[in-house]
């Protein structure tokens, strides 16, 4: 079965032919990044623009990349929410109007299950061209953890012995309060004038820094412990920096940045001092530690020995390092995908629309955007 996946939720453009949920044909991702950039952040009305630009080009080339026509295609999944309202409709009414054009039936996709299914995703397919890798069974807890979101999700198999088709269920254990953690990246990014998106350049300054430098202490939250809440923290970086000479160096780099025709890491780093350094290594220390404090928290609480985790900060490589260290140490069954997946993009949606339609649902001409959209119980 060849679906066509569409997403977008937020800044990129995406469109993926998928076949049986297990296999990539294509995957075209478009992104907005210089758009947004001079900014420091997404702008709703910029980002509904440039879809519309690059809805119709994107899924041309889906196409042309996976060999096959759009009418080859066997249905159509679409990211119907959570994300900016503006973005989603795009994408939503475009593969509503194709689905109706072809006849060919269509399906909306949580974009959070996009990011639970990249894991399963990358998983079936390593499986299938023989890589010796575990696999990814269920029940999970999933760490989701991106610019816009981070949940926490305890993800089951509910289907009934007599379907062979999975029937996935999701429990929100834990979501973050305020800033999604690439949230909080971008705005200390900006703070102290370092680029856009955040969460990538931060990774990579932070080497030459020294994650104990700064004390931040730990998160401490009222009722649910495996909420999430970033805002103090980044404003603690605030007050750090705040009439220090830490501000003025980040008026002089934002003002090299504005007469450099490029940014790259090392010239970066050649114009942040040992002090900038140091706060930018604590930040991110700070961030990934309570991010793996609460995940291993939810898999004790859930009695669960298989963890996912998947979103944008996903990529992010001492998060990475740090899990998979624990995991070797407490012996939990850990599942990242490639950072390709790991990002925003329509291969998850429509291997996460694939199961949707194996088993009967369907989406019909009244099937909309939802900005707040929730996933699980």
């Amino acid at each position: 079965m060849l679906v066509l996946g569409i997403e977008s939720s937020c800044d990129e453009t995406a469109a993926a032919i998928v076949a049986d949920g297990a296999k990539i044909l294509s995957s075209v991702v478009a992104s907005q990044i210089p758009t947004h950039e001079k900014y420091g952040g997404v702008v709703p009305e910029l980002a509904s623009r440039e879809h519309l630009r690059k809805i119709e080009p994107v899924v041309d080339e889906a196409c042309q990349r996976a060999r096959v026509g759009i009418r080859d295609v066997e249905g159509v999944a679409v990211t119907e929410g959570p994300g900016l309202v503006g973005s989603l409709l795009v994408g939503l009414v475009y593969g509503k109007a194709l689905a109706l054009a072809l006849a060919k039936p269509l399906v909306g996709v949580n974009h959070l299950e996009g990011h639970i299914h990249a894991v399963l995703l990358e998983n079936k397919m390593a499986r299938l061209t023989g890589d010796p890798v575990e696999e990814a069974n269920l029940p999970s807890v999933t760490l989701v953890v991106s610019g816009g979101h981070t949940s926490l999700f305890l993800v089951e198999d509910g289907r009934h012995p007599a379907n062979s088709h999975p029937v996935f269920n999701y429990k929100r254990l834990g979501h973050t309060r305020d800033d999604a953690a690439g949230e909080a990246f971008d705005k200390v990014a900006k703070l102290l004038a370092l680029g856009y998106p955040g969460g990538p350049v931060i990774d990579q300054l932070a080497r030459s820094g020294d994650p104990e430098a700064v004390d931040f202490g730990r998160i401490k939250m009222k009722g649910n412990p495996l909420d999430f809440s970033f805002s103090g923290l980044k404003t603690a970086v605030l007050y750090r920096v705040r009439g220090t000479p830490l501000a003025v160096e980040a008026e002089q780099r934002r003002a090299w940045r504005k007469t450099s025709e490029s940014a790259r890491a090392d010239e970066l780093r050649a114009h942040c001092s040992p002090q900038t350094l140091d706060l930018i290594a604590s930040f991110q220390n700070a961030v990934v530690r309570d991010l793996l404090e609460r995940t291993l928290a939810a898999a004790d609480a859930s009695r669960v020995d298989s963890v996912f985790v998947s979103g944008g900060v996903a990529c992010n490589s001492l998060l990475r390092a740090r899990f998979l260290e624990t995991s070797r140490a407490q012996g939990f069954r850990l599942f990242f995908p490639s950072p390709a997946l790991s990002t925003d993009n329509a291969a998850m949606i429509a291997a996460a629309g694939y199961y949707k339609l194996k088993a009967g649902q369907r989406a019909d001409a009244t099937l909309t955007a939802h900005a707040s959209l929730p996933l699980g119980t």
